[in-house]
């Protein structure tokens, strides 16, 4: 399985930005359907985006063009730049790997009112 590892949460206030990170190791990264979960405490995870090999993307309606989820094969990097944040935004968001069902550790964001 890939390693995959987030970076970027962080408190921001409502209306504002973050943008996560998620660079994952070994190879064929430009090949993997990659995308962003979150998860609130006692909550199922949810798919927040995805994105394909070719930069197809797909959004959970919630989203609402607030956020965008782009890629970098050269750095294997997924990234997801939000904005217009909401207090109901406050999840843990994790990066997953479609081809081998790889997870990341997650990364807190944090949104304050």
């Amino acid at each position: 399985q890939a390693l995959l590892v987030e970076s970027g949460g962080g408190t921001a206030q409502a209306g504002g930005s973050l943008r996560l990170s998620c660079t994952a190791s070994g190879d064929s990264f430009d090949k993997a359907m990659m995308a962003w979960y979150r998860q609130v405490p006692g909550k199922e995870r949810e798919r927040v985006a995805m994105i394909g090999p070719g930069g197809t993307t797909s959004y959970a309606p919630f989203v609402k063009d607030r956020f965008t989820i782009s890629r970098d094969n050269a750095k294997s990097t997924v990234y997801l730049q939000l904005t217009n944040l909401k207090p109901e935004d406050n999840a843990v968001y994790y990066c997953f790997r479609y081809n081998d069902n790889s997870w990341g550790h997650g990364t807190q964001v944090t949104v304050s009112s």
